[in-house]
């Protein structure tokens, strides 16, 4: 190990090697940015003044805007910064901290896709005793019972990244600091800790779409027994918003993440990784603003 070079910092490749292509996605993600930005503090802002929607699916529709918003700040800014400059640097603890940030933030997502789910369920199979399981005080043990288990779940594997040695290569194929293409630059065995976040995705990508699924399922149900077509449709209605966000999101990140990871990283990984970070988290506010007949009148 003393003739090993000890790396101190990660060469990103990006999006792409064109400069062209680069001004071309600069623009495109600056667009995309200002729209997630404008589109989410567009729902807080809504959802914080209209007394109207001060019920638990605002509130959890507000706390995911919320998510949405820091979530895409760990590597956006980064991002349009290298594209701007054509600067792949990246230092060690840089690295590290945009890791665990992203995965953090983005295990997150998933349980507050699972806990809306949740909330349509009930409003829609237990309308009566909606009120009462679903209070302001159950609200916010969710909420916190989401941040609290993300960081219960990633924690551990990036601590366990964070020890372990690099000696070179330090080049990764991505946009962002990748945990897969980080275990295949150590210099040492990480058979354990692939093992371990390979797990830890099980129960969080197919675990949460289990919940959501059941949900919907149980939702689709209640909804053709309704006998008045004018009640099936606004019964569904009140979900299908989250139901598209559903698809679109699982659709991607399944594909992308509960696989075994390509050696040394492939370009079909950067642009599953574009799509599910950048292009849902921009559909998304614009989703829900549709589709929510309250805040659009609003």
């Amino acid at each position: 190990s003393m003739n090993h070079t000890t790396v101190v910092e990660f060469v990103l490749l990006g999006l792409t090697n064109s400069r062209r292509l680069e001004i071309i996605l600069f623009v495109f993600l600056m667009t995309a940015y200002f729209l997630i930005l404008l589109g989410n503090i567009t729902v807080i802002s809504i959802t914080l003044v209209n007394y109207f929607l001060q019920t638990p699916m605002y509130y959890f529709l507000r706390n995911f805007a919320l998510l949405e918003i820091t979530f895409t700040a760990t590597f956006i800014p980064s991002t349009l910064y290298s594209l701007l400059t054509e600067r792949k640097m990246i230092s060690m603890p840089g690295c590290f901290l945009q890791m665990l940030l992203f995965f953090y933030l983005g295990t997150c997502i998933y349980f507050h896709v699972a806990t809306m789910s949740f909330d349509r369920y009930v409003a829609i199979c237990h309308s009566l005793h909606y009120t009462t399981i679903i209070n302001n005080r159950f609200c916010l043990q969710l909420v916190l019972a989401c941040w609290a288990v993300s960081f219960l779940l990633m924690f551990p594997p990036t601590i366990m990244i964070v020890q372990l040695p690099f000696c070179g290569p330090n080049v990764m194929n991505h946009f962002y600091c990748d945990t897969s293409l980080l275990l295949q630059l150590s210099c040492t065995d990480t058979g354990f800790i692939e093992g371990l976040m390979l797990i830890i995705l099980i129960i969080i990508i197919p675990g949460t779409l289990i919940v959501t699924a059941v949900s919907y399922g149980c939702i689709i149900i209640t909804i053709l027994h309704i006998p008045s077509s004018t009640g099936r449709k606004k019964a569904f209605s009140t979900c299908s918003a989250h139901l598209m966000v559903v698809i679109i999101f699982y659709s991607t990140s399944i594909y992308r993440y509960i696989r075994p990871a390509q050696r040394g990283g492939q370009d079909s990984d950067k642009v599953l990784s574009f799509f599910f970070s950048v292009v849902t988290q921009m559909l998304n506010p614009y989703i829900y603003l549709r589709r929510a007949r309250e805040v659009m009148q609003s």
